[in-house]
């Protein structure tokens, strides 16, 4: 198969986005498709690229992250029992977006300055389980916004566990990253004829996203401390709101 200069560029960036996310435990549909807007990709094409990037890269964040130990079923079944008839339906719509992206990218805005001043101090400390019926409430929103966005919305729930003292900072990525797995296949079920638009380039995208995850969690793994992931967390969350405010 062979793959233009323009590829190899849009591929590159994509490697980088990956590294960057999922050390945090993060698959990285929102700096996917910041890249694939600026690199002028046809929005058709976006939404069910990222997602499908997304189950990729997901499925093999969520397992080095559990296999690893950090993860918690306890804090994941009820968010993901609320998010995932709302994120086929968030899917399965096609809203205007610049209302929705300027309120999310405001709430992203504000909760990746709380990861750095001494609201963060906090974090880690008094952890304790989520009532069940609130963490399935708050699934639902996430799960929806996810859909909407077409993003696993990893970018919501990380923030939203870490201060709400449901986890600690490396178990909150692995929760995070099989969440993301879970919304975004049912994100593009409810999107499911948009896969039609699926670029011929994708194995090329999902390659290089691959390699990137791999770095990614090795990283957020083995050399991240919880003091370096929530600054890393706050930079995958700046990005992610000017992407949504500003593209």
């Amino acid at each position: 198969m062979y793959f233009e200069l323009i590829d190899v560029a849009i591929s590159l960036c994509l490697l980088f986005g990956a590294i960057l996310y999922t050390s945090v435990g993060h698959a990285g549909a929102s700096i996917y498709i910041a890249i694939m807007t600026l690199f002028n990709i046809p929005s058709s094409v976006i939404k069910p690229t990222a997602l499908v990037l997304n189950i990729f890269i997901a499925s093999f964040t969520s397992w080095r992250f559990i296999r690893k130990g950090f993860f918690d079923v306890k804090v994941l079944f009820p968010i993901a029992l609320g998010a995932i008839p709302f994120s086929f339906l968030g899917g399965y719509i096609n809203a205007p977006s610049h209302i929705y992206k300027s309120i999310v990218g405001m709430i992203l805005l504000i909760s990746a300055v709380s990861l750095v001043t001494n609201l963060s101090k906090k974090i880690d400390k008094n952890l304790k389980k989520p009532p069940f019926f609130l963490a399935v409430l708050i699934g639902s929103c996430i799960g929806f916004l996810a859909g909407l966005t077409g993003t696993g919305g990893g970018i919501f729930l990380s923030p939203l566990i870490l201060f709400l003292g449901w986890s600690s900072t490396k178990t909150t990525s692995g929760i995070t990253a099989l969440f993301i797995l879970i919304n975004s296949s049912f994100g593009l079920l409810g999107n499911y004829s948009s896969v039609q638009n699926l670029p011929t380039e994708l194995p090329l995208f999902i390659g290089a996203t691959l390699i990137g995850a791999l770095i990614g969690t090795t990283l957020g793994i083995k050399f991240y401390t919880a003091n370096t992931i929530k600054k890393a967390l706050a930079l995958v969350l700046v990005i992610a709101s000017f992407k949504l405010l500003l593209i």
